[in-house]
């Protein structure tokens, strides 16, 4: 799928939408094509109306307006709210002269939201790489915007192989990522992503490591029987069980052997520390088109870790 619409943010400050805001000519244009623009909210006022600035205009989007949902209750008014000071994608609807001959815009932010549900619902297919932009975060996972504010959910499990606790040890709010499109509920208007076949597989990633390195790790999961440590988001070794480990620490770990047939590695935490930076960096070694499978496990493991696109 082609991807035309993306993430709220992504035309926030673009030559060519500064350009638009300060012709008239291409502002009317913009209105009668129907093109969808940016600014960000800057007011919600009493009437949960939003104040918009677009390039120096001043814009409003009515409540009505705001978001696919508002008018039928469906979706509260917070949603209107918390977009204060964040940026907002919007159809121009009417341009008016003020007294003081300066242009009052009436924009629909809704009618983006329309045009781009309708192109998702019509063309996406299940397994489609998206951009995304982390929008918010629950413990079960993170809610994503995939194009002019539709969100899709994330599941914590989908976020990548190496488990976390919550999704904020992988993603920050306002974060953008890859993601792939999971589950299409045209029915509800419900999108579902994941993320982790985007990480690499075991192979990939253990191809950037060797038995003999110290390397830097996150300890993730502290059992009886051992301690698994993220050396990568899509990679975890094994490592014996040490008293005064906890989970999120960082480790210093020494591989002692990498075992591809079994998809295991062997670790020895060498230092454990608290450390209150968290590299939420990622390496995409898939970026676009679309997945049908996606294999994890090495050829000749007896374990096979894969995830069918149907």
């Amino acid at each position: 799928m082609e991807t035309l619409y993306k993430p709220e943010g992504n035309l926030l400050g673009q030559d060519e939408i500064r350009e638009i805001a300060s012709d008239p000519k291409l502002l009317e244009k913009a209105r009668v094509t129907g093109r969808i623009l940016e600014g960000r909210a800057v007011i919600c006022d009493s009437d949960h109306n939003l104040i918009v600035d677009f390039g120096g205009l001043r814009g409003i989007i009515p409540r009505e307006e705001a978001a696919i949902g508002i008018s039928d209750g469906t979706v509260r008014d917070i949603a209107i709210i918390t977009r204060v000071n964040k940026p907002v994608c919007f159809k121009v609807t009417e341009i008016v002269k003020r007294p003081d001959n300066e242009n009052c815009l009436y924009l629909s932010r809704k009618a983006a939201q329309e045009e781009c549900r309708r192109h998702l619902f019509e063309n996406a297919e299940i397994g489609d790489i998206v951009d995304a932009r982390i929008t918010h975060m629950e413990p079960f996972g993170a809610f994503a915007d995939v194009g002019c504010g539709m969100i899709a959910l994330l599941s914590i499990d989908n976020i990548s192989v190496s488990r976390i606790s919550h999704p904020s040890d992988r993603f920050s709010i306002g974060q953008y990522i890859k993601a792939v499109i999971s589950d299409i509920d045209r029915e509800n208007g419900r999108i579902c992503l994941t993320h982790k076949e985007l990480l690499g597989t075991w192979e990939e990633n253990a191809a950037s490591f060797s038995a003999g390195q110290t390397v830097a790790g996150i300890i993730r999961s502290v059992e009886d029987y051992g301690v698994f440590v993220e050396l990568a988001p899509n990679l975890a070794g094994l490592a014996e069980y040490r008293e005064g480990l906890s989970v999120g620490q960082s480790a210093a770990v020494y591989i002692k052997s990498i075992i591809p047939e079994k998809m295991k590695i062997k670790l020895s935490v060498i230092d454990a520390f608290k450390n209150d930076y968290v590299d939420r960096s990622l390496k995409y070694f898939i970026t676009s088109g679309h997945l049908s499978k996606w294999t994890y496990s090495p050829k000749g493991c007896d374990k096979i870790i894969e995830t069918v696109f149907s």
